[in-house]
């Protein structure tokens, strides 16, 4: 079927928007740690760097959620960007530690206002054209997978930069002393990232039109956007479908944290090193980007086989389950079998994952109307990050071995039963209406 010229726009457009955007974040994975080891920082300090970005995310991932609602996709999105290119900024360049806990601090406040208003605008934009029952998986899929790769791409980059810049004799000591330094060569991915940001912030203000709202002052906007917020919260409490979407994210944060923090000790204690635990930790992070991407891009025909959405969600993370349990049935043992076990459940996690995104925002773009979708988008995000931090503070109490890994799988795949016996998506009940009728009504614009 030919897809309508609007619609392939719109697609190449929100597509640039993915790679832009996650571009930076990939190239600050491998290089940010070791930076803030080489400006002298304790890992106390590093620890409490990042619990500035994770707590500023979660405190304000609900209110800009609703901002974008009220005031504008573009707007909000160029405002992330603006906070990113701050952030990596004074990250990149700070030397103290207020400077490099304020960096991050800001970079969680572009992640919050990030969260949702280029995918709300994806579907706007393509339900405008087409109608409400427009497709939209494809193109949800295809920014999946371009997310992935612009995060294994930079993860690549990052890493690769650094090292080198310190091949050259000396090149890494004059690149210190020209700027009295300021800029080391781990420094370089993460100012690389904010010219990227830049040019965000332009192509975002250009590219994304989007009808024109009601003109809002300041007042207006903050009054606006708890009522937003709270038609967003509503639709998760009253309708089932939505419901086990946000209850879905909570499963993949658990499953996402056992992953991320479970997976560099054990890459160390395979090479015997933590240097080289390291560079095999990123070989690993870039693997799984890459098969995310794929699973992303899988998962209009993980819809068709399976026949239907929700039955494909569960399939998906039924399979990342499944990957993250075999994780944990080999933590215990050594060897070249095993160690090959144990990266194939590595890609079947972020493959499942992959293959469930884009099925499940089709799911929920369905259910909520314009003016709640970024709220439900962000209260989708809330979910995953609050039940990640609580299993990353579970994981730091229990025994090392394969109990860590059972927890991410055994939430993960409590997820993918939420989904059992749904094989075609549920109408709304007879109080849906309603609820979309009272969201429609709520403040968004501020009149």
């Amino acid at each position: 079927m030919t897809v309508p010229m609007g619609i392939r726009i719109a697609r190449r457009r929100y597509i640039t928007v993915c790679v832009l955007f996650w571009l930076p974040l990939g190239l600050s994975i491998a290089p940010l740690i070791l930076l803030f080891t080489e400006r002298g920082m304790a890992m106390a300090a590093i620890a409490g760097f990042f619990a500035a970005h994770s707590l500023t995310a979660a405190v304000l991932e609900l209110p800009t959620g609703g901002l974008s609602d009220v005031l504008g996709r573009r707007a909000v999105l160029a405002a992330a960007g603006l906070l990113n290119l701050a952030a990596l900024t004074l990250v990149g360049l700070g030397t103290t530690p207020w400077l490099l806990g304020l960096g991050m601090a800001l970079m969680g406040a572009g992640r919050a206002l990030s969260s949702g208003p280029a995918e709300a605008w994806y579907v706007d934009t393509v339900q405008a054209h087409s109608g409400p029952d427009a497709e939209l998986r494809t193109g949800l899929a295809r920014g999946g997978s371009a997310t992935s790769a612009a995060l294994a791409a930079g993860t690549l980059l990052g890493g690769a930069l650094p090292w080198l810049l310190g091949l050259g004799p000396g090149l890494g000591a004059r690149l210190s002393d020209a700027t009295s330094g300021a800029v080391l060569p781990l420094s370089v991915p993460i100012l690389l990232g904010a010219v990227v940001e830049i040019a965000f912030v332009l192509y975002v203000l250009t590219a994304l039109r989007e009808p024109p709202r009601p003109a809002a002052g300041l007042p207006d906007v903050l009054r606006g956007i708890p009522g937003t917020v709270v038609g967003g919260l509503r639709l998760g409490g009253r309708d089932a479908l939505v419901r086990r979407v946000f209850l879905s994210a909570g499963a993949v944060g658990s499953a996402l944290a056992s992953t991320e923090l479970l997976t560099p000790g054990r890459a160390a204690a395979l090479t015997g090193a933590s240097e080289s635990g390291a560079v095999l930790f990123a070989a690993l992070a870039c693997a799984g980007f890459v098969c995310a991407g794929v699973g992303s891009h899988l998962a209009p025909l993980a819809a068709r086989l399976a026949g239907g959405g929700e039955r494909a969600v569960m399939l998906s993370l039924g399979t990342g389950a499944g990957g993250l349990l075999l994780l944990g049935a080999t933590a215990a043992f050594t060897g070249v079998g095993l160690m090959l076990l144990a990266a194939i459940g590595y890609g079947l996690v972020y493959l499942g994952l992959g293959a469930a995104g884009p099925n499940e925002k089709d799911l929920l773009h369905r259910r909520v109307p314009s003016s709640v979708r970024a709220t439900a988008l962000s209260v989708q995000s809330l979910a995953l990050q609050l039940v990640g931090a609580l299993t990353g503070l579970i994981i730091g109490v229990l025994p090392p071995g394969a109990l860590p890994w059972l927890l991410g799988g055994t939430a993960l795949m409590a997820g993918s039963l939420l989904w059992h016996h749904r094989g075609r998506t549920t109408p709304p009940t007879p109080a849906t209406p309603r609820l979309l009728q009272s969201a429609e009504s709520a403040p968004a614009s501020g009149t």
